[in-house]
């Protein structure tokens, strides 16, 4: 019975990674929302953030994670954005340290604003579980949409990233 369940365990295991890593979240429309938050720390995302504030598809933007040393001149230089999209309009996120404390500091940055919509921003490979955590730190009433942006990521990749994704969902089912 014991090895009966292991393999029907590896099954589900192996088709839920298969789904998870051929079925990657896809880029979203222009859509307009209140707010977009851009995670840090892939390539593009911070590029299709900005694009999108430039097209007027929000009123701000949140960038959480970024490191406490970056100055706002820095990123906007970086990324050929004018000094005043910054100023007015881009808030620099320095708390969460993970996808996890990433959910949290944008919850806060939301409630605080008192913002109802909300375009999450990240690779097409951590959307889910960035979108889970952001979900179980946010009221139901807030809408947020999922804008991935597209990768290349390696088997390593998604294969940890599925696991950490599968063992965040059972920590929380659990209420860890």
């Amino acid at each position: 019975m014991t090895a009966r369940l292991g393999a029907l365990m590896l099954l589900v295991w192996g088709l839920g990674f298969g789904w998870f890593a051929l079925l990657l979240p896809q880029p979203l429309d222009g859509r307009t929302t209140d707010a977009i938050v851009v995670l840090t720390g892939g390539p593009g995302r911070l590029d299709r953030g900005l694009a999108l504030m430039r097209e007027g598809a929000a009123k701000r933007m949140l960038i959480s994670g970024v490191d406490r040393s970056v100055k706002p001149h820095e990123l906007a230089v970086r990324y050929d954005a004018p000094d005043k999209l910054f100023d007015c309009c881009v808030t620099l996120g320095r708390e969460a340290i993970d996808t996890r404390s990433n959910g949290i500091e944008t919850a806060q940055w939301l409630e605080r604003r008192g913002y109802d919509t909300v375009r999450l921003i990240t690779s097409d490979w951590h959307m889910r579980r960035a979108a889970f955590e952001l979900r179980q730190a946010l009221p139901r009433d807030i809408v947020v949409v999922y804008d991935a942006v597209p990768s290349q990521p390696s088997f390593s990749t998604l294969f940890w990233e599925y696991n950490k994704y599968v063992l965040r969902r059972l920590a929380a089912l659990l209420g860890i």
